[in-house]
């Protein structure tokens, strides 16, 4: 509460004062008056100006030991910057105040004495809480802001400015760009959609996490409802939507040294200290996908055995093949009772087990009917999988009849009536989708992947299914266990019980787990909803922590059509070969060339001989600290503003830089080698650079991919 002035207990006693001066008349009496009224009216006019005109702009309302949060009334901004002001870490545009018309007074900490909290209420709007936490392990300094709503259903929003600050960070969109700024995204629930269904959404690999290349990080609270919007080269925004709840919108600004420190600080507020590493042996072959649009069980099987002739013929036969959820379905259906139906099939349930008895709670007494299939089980296949059953099958029918609506997602109608499962849509398909909150329903899912590889053997389970939020697309509200992107989490945990074969779709809060995340499909163009997204979206996801991933199939998978174009083909191949996996949907020999078959070759020895030895041993480097296996350019020079927006290079940990051609009918592009303690080696021809400069127009063949070591 405010202090009060000191008053003394003994008043001082009146003194007569007889100036000696005559009575005045009454003109000098006038005079007097006239004069005092133009006193008071001076010193109004002096108090005015003071409050309006010559008040500071700005005020320091906390300060640390090398950096300050300042008010700057008249733009309604708050500003961290060094204590000598001689540079701006992020300016932020504070939108819970009302109007930016309206002129802002001078705040005033109601904290009072204590130095390290700024407390502040503006009127009818909004309270503000902003503690400065300091640590002494780091030179990093933290902000932690906390805006609560006067009244209910009042959106809070704040923006971070993009002027002079590069932005990387927070989720992966249709198109990417590293970094953020060049982006526009309308505010929307900042959660995990499928950016097949919904392209303007949220999609792939997702954290409350925001990076600043002027050595700045902001973490948003895991907890709270929150939107985000992104306008392009001015500002991203985060706002908490209207609420009854009064929900507050939290967040911490950290800053630190430069862009590299302050990252390697908070990546550890994103991920538990104790990361594990998936099964590396993923690494290690291609993927190719069956392409196949068969309707039985049978035809899939021959179609395995027609492709795996090919890769054999093609002396590829190292691999794994991939089958998509409908091709699954239709194989674990092979000769015997219907255990599996997919979305497409007859019955089209989403690949959970037809079994009434264990459904309803009761031991199976029969043996499975259906035939292992040895040639299936000799082959390396990945399978998939998804939390939902169609409303077509059998299955769910069984499942009502039995009062087992608590496996699906479902809502009440009333207080005392039966739950009623929640209608969504999946693949083309009316589906209900796991419960996954509830324990009998994870045990059977988990139960029906130990049938499905008793009978197909396979060595991967691709599990996809886990964007969207299937309360929030119908207006519902969910409960607390599932909001936002809660089910995601659970999922991954469900992938995690499956074991170290599983590959996720979607990925948020859980980049310590041992999984691999699988990227957004791409378009097969050169755009950068294709070809030249690929570098900004690995760079986004190992950022975030996800450096396990399998990267979308060569030449693009968002079209069915095999790639005719010889030049996107290899250019693609080229930057997949350098990261964790080599994905295939178009086979090779589908060009009739025997370039695009030796380079094919040529690319599956290179990443297996030169790149997941280099993985292996960053993959250490990231167990232990966090730091990512792929790196931008600002990595090993965070001070070099030149390497801010370079979103076509990547390093793999600090010794190999490549830069593939990303550009249609190029045979030449521009190379930016970042200063470092050692010059750069061309692995091609061994030429030598030294670091921070700029090799213009550099020769790069059809056939090449420029890589550069570092020579010490």
């Amino acid at each position: 509460m405010p202090q009060t002035r000191n008053r003394n207990s003994s008043p001082i006693p009146e003194v007569p004062w007889d100036t000696g001066l005559k009575e005045m008349d009454e003109t000098w009496k006038g005079a007097i008056a006239c004069l005092g009224v133009a006193a008071f009216f001076v010193m109004t006019i002096g108090i005015i100006y003071w409050q309006v005109v010559d008040q500071p702009n700005k005020n320091w309302i906390l300060k640390g030991s090398f950096s300050g949060l300042v008010w700057e009334r008249r733009t309604h901004s708050l500003v961290i910057q060094t204590v000598a002001e001689d540079k701006t870490f992020v300016e932020i545009d504070v939108g819970n105040i009302g109007s930016p018309d309206t002129e802002v007074p001078f705040v005033r900490n109601l904290c009072w004495l204590n130095k390290t909290e700024f407390c502040y209420t503006w009127d009818s709007f909004a309270e503000v809480k902003i503690s400065l936490e300091t640590s002494d392990e780091s030179e990093t300094e933290c902000y932690s802001m906390t805006w609560t709503p006067v009244h209910c259903n009042l959106k809070l929003k704040d923006c971070f400015s993009m002027v002079n600050v590069s932005w990387y960070g927070g989720a992966s969109v249709h198109a990417p760009n590293w970094p953020i700024n060049d982006l526009d995204v309308s505010m929307q629930s900042f959660t995990i959609s499928d950016l097949r269904d919904n392209p303007s959404g949220f999609g792939s690999v997702l954290e409350r996490y925001f990076l600043g290349s002027s050595g700045v990080a902001v973490v948003v609270d895991p907890h709270i409802p929150l939107h985000v919007g992104v306008e392009k080269k001015k500002q991203f925004c985060l706002q908490t939507g209207p609420n009854m709840q009064r929900m507050p919108l939290q967040y911490t600004v950290c800053v630190g040294q430069n862009i590299k420190a302050i990252h390697q600080d908070s990546i550890q507020q994103l991920s538990v200290p104790a990361r594990e590493l998936p099964n590396m042996n993923v690494l290690r072959l291609p993927f190719w996908k069956l392409m196949t649009n068969v309707n039985s069980g049978a035809k899939v099987e021959r179609e395995l055995r027609t492709f795996s002739n090919q890769l054999k013929s093609h002396h590829l036969e190292e691999g794994v093949i991939s089958l998509d959820e409908h091709s699954t379905s239709l194989l674990s259906n092979v000769e015997g009772k219907q255990e599996f139906s997919g979305p497409y099939s007859r019955s089209t349930a989403c690949h959970l087990i037809e079994d009434h008895d264990y459904l309803s709670g009761r031991k199976r007494s029969s043996k499975r009917e259906t035939r292992d299939l040895p040639f299936v089980k000799h082959l390396n296949i990945s399978v998939t999988l998804s939390p939902y059953l169609s409303v077509e099958s059998q299955q769910f029918q069984s499942s009502m009849q039995d009062g087992m609506q608590h496996y699906w997602l479902s809502l009440r109608s009333g207080p005392h009536a039966h739950l009623i499962p929640l209608l969504t849509h999946w693949r083309g398909k009316y589906c209900v989708k796991l419960n996954i909150t509830n324990p009998e329903a994870m045990n059977w899912f988990l139960d029906k992947v130990d049938i499905l590889h008793n009978h197909l053997g396979m060595e991967y389970i691709f599990l996809e299914g886990g964007e969207g939020d299937s309360f929030e697309e119908q207006a519902l509200w969910p409960s607390p266990a599932l909001k936002g992107d809660v089910y995601i989490g659970l999922l991954a945990g469900l992938a995690e019980r499956i074991g170290d074969n599983a590959i996720m779709s979607v990925g948020t809060r859980s980049s310590h787990k041992p999984l691999f995340i699988h990227m957004s499909a791409l378009q097969p163009d050169w755009s950068y909803a294709g070809l030249k997204g690929i570098i900004p979206s690995l760079l986004h996801h190992s950022l975030l922590g996800y450096n396990f991933f399998i990267p979308d199939a060569v030449g693009g998978s968002l079209s069915t059509d095999l790639i005719r174009d010889k030049e996107l083909f290899i250019r693609w191949l080229q930057i997949v070969a350098f990261l964790p996996v080599l994905n295939f949907q178009t086979p090779p020999w589908a060009s009739g060339e025997d370039e695009v078959m030796n380079l094919t070759r040529f690319y599956i020895d290179k990443h297996q001989n030169f790149v997941v030895p280099l993985i292996e041993k960053y993959a250490k480097e990231w167990q232990t600290s966090g730091d990512p296996i792929y790196r931008p350019l600002w990595w090993i020079s965070p001070d070099d503003p030149a390497t801010f927006t370079i979103n076509d290079e990547f390093l793999i940990g600090d010794e190999v830089l490549v830069a593939p051609v990303t550009e249609k009918g190029v045979l030449q592009r521009d190379i930016y080698l970042p200063k470092s303690d050692f010059p750069w080696q061309n692995t091609n021809n061994a030429e030598v650079f030294d670091g921070g400069m700029l090799l213009a127009s550099y020769p790069v063949g059809l056939r090449e991919v420029p890589v550069f070591v570092q020579k010490p």
